[in-house]
């Protein structure tokens, strides 16, 4: 998220290109990079699983752990064999509570307040880049300005959980986990709603009326976004704030609350718990802190604003990628420590190899293709391309390091690393391996439709670099 479905915060690849909207030799469909002008069969079945299905998920989940020890397969079992009847699920989803409404508005509101703090971290943290900076140029010409200040919200949240849970105790430092049933209703309606206004703000009162898409399609308009750059004055802009704020900033901080309910109903912390801590926070202060290249990615560059990512980053993003500390407060795993080794030195490769690859990518257009890749000069292919204003331009692609390897191996570092949040929770439950299921759906339909674009950019030379760069993801195998 993002397009993701719905993979709100995540990390995206660099954007191999600006929207073109002619390649050499062939004209190119309107709309192609980017979300669909119009909807076939098959993209409207897709839609109409998202938006029936996803909202179903975390529910589900947490009632298979709130009431059924995290087993995925007894509640239906129990409604298949007579056990339950539907009536009786449904009385375990849970409600809304004054206490839950109230923590959720007071958390919601101290992310927007942060988000106006004008940055500091970029003066006093060496190589952070923050402050204000520049996106890319929109399809319809407009360059927005963003207010870079992701870490030290980050930072602040946290600095502020911590010295709460260790010292001052104004609230328990479980409270998530606590009132975890009646937050994510508190979640789902935030979801909804700005949902539901980015739709009706599109029609009635957009940002910028050039860079809206209408498929005609409303159900696909709802849940792809209509405008791209929603914003309320001129700093509040919705995607980088829902795509970073509330949901990722809360993530360490969920999954600290799960560590302190397992210590809380056990009397101990395990290694696992400690490692799903560690491996995930390492990947949230990565996304801070390389939040202006984010500005720089395919979701920044190409997701327009609707239900994927409003109710995906309230959602989706604080309740299915934090899976694996929920389930071990209920069934609590201790690792062997060649295991904890194991999981700790898969998660750690996968974090460098993905930061390796995108520094590379990073280093070489920086320099023009004259930085050095793994201490040679580099190889690459010049192609060329039309861009937006119909003008005939060149690019480079790279053939050296990791991306002589594979085409995405930034993709197979994240893999890595999902496999390591996951087999941190030990080999005996399903529960905990939705992440990679999902992360390995997401991110192979993610290089089909990426190489997609990049064919109808290219051309045939697309095709010549493919020859170059056979594999996709996993070298010798994909």
């Amino acid at each position: 998220m993002k397009s993701k479905v719905p993979l709100a915060g995540r990390r995206g690849e660099a954007d191999p290109l600006n929207s073109s909207k002619k390649r050499a030799g062939n004209a190119q469909k309107p709309g192609e990079w980017g979300r669909a002008w119009s909807v076939d069969l098959l993209s409207m079945l897709a839609v109409l699983f998202v938006l029936c299905c996803c909202p179903v998920l975390p529910i589900y989940y947490y009632i298979s752990c709130t009431d059924y020890q995290c087993e995925l397969s007894t509640p239906i079992t129990k409604l298949v064999a007579g056990d339950v009847t539907l009536t009786q699920l449904w009385q375990h989803v849970p409600s809304v509570t004054a206490k839950a409404a109230a923590l959720y508005a007071i958390w919601f509101t101290f992310q927007v307040i942060l988000w106006y703090l004008p940055d500091v971290c970029h003066y006093i943290i060496p190589g952070y880049r923050g402050g204000v900076c520049l996106g890319a140029v929109t399809p319809a010409g407009n360059r927005l300005s963003y207010g870079v200040n992701g870490l030290q919200a980050w930072i602040i949240s946290n600095a502020l959980f911590l010295a709460n849970a260790f010292h001052f105790r104004w609230f328990s430092p479980t409270i998530i986990v606590d009132n975890y049933g009646p937050l994510l209703i508190m979640a789902n309606i935030m979801g909804y709603s700005v949902s539901i206004f980015a739709m009706v703000k599109a029609y009635l009162f957009p940002s910028f009326k050039s860079d809206r898409k209408f498929s005609g399609n409303i159900l696909y308009d709802f849940l792809m976004g209509i405008e791209f750059n929603p914003r309320i004055g001129k700093w509040f802009d919705f995607k980088l704030f829902y795509n970073g704020r509330p949901g990722i900033v809360a993530w360490t901080i969920i999954n600290m609350s799960y560590a302190w309910k397992q210590y809380e109903l056990h009397g101990h912390l395990t290694n696992s718990m400690v490692l799903v801590n560690g491996l995930q926070a390492i990947y949230v202060v990565d996304f801070f802190w390389n939040e202006a290249w984010y500005l720089n990615t395919i979701d920044m560059h190409h997701d327009h604003f609707g239900f994927m990512l409003g109710w995906g980053d309230s959602v989706w993003l604080p309740t299915m990628y934090t899976l694996q500390g929920f389930f071990l407060v209920f069934n609590p795993v201790h690792l062997s420590q060649a295991a904890a080794g194991g999981v700790l030195f898969l998660g750690l490769s996968g974090y460098y190899i993905f930061r390796a690859v995108n520094h590379q990518k990073d280093s070489f257009r920086r320099s023009d293709g004259q930085a050095t890749v793994w201490g040679s000069k580099p190889k690459y292919m010049k192609v060329e391309y039309y861009s937006s204003d119909n003008k005939k331009r060149q690019s480079k692609l790279l053939l050296s390091g990791w991306w002589g390897i594979a085409r995405h191996m930034n993709y197979t570092g994240d893999l890595m690393g999902s496999l390591a949040y996951c087999l941190a929770c030990g080999v005996t439950h399903l529960h905990p391996y939705f992440y990679i299921i999902f992360m390995t759906i997401l991110l192979v339909h993610r290089c089909v439709r990426d190489e997609h674009r990049c064919k109808a950019k290219y051309g045939s030379a697309w095709d010549e670099y493919t020859a170059k760069v056979p594999y996709r993801l996993i070298p010798m195998l994909f």
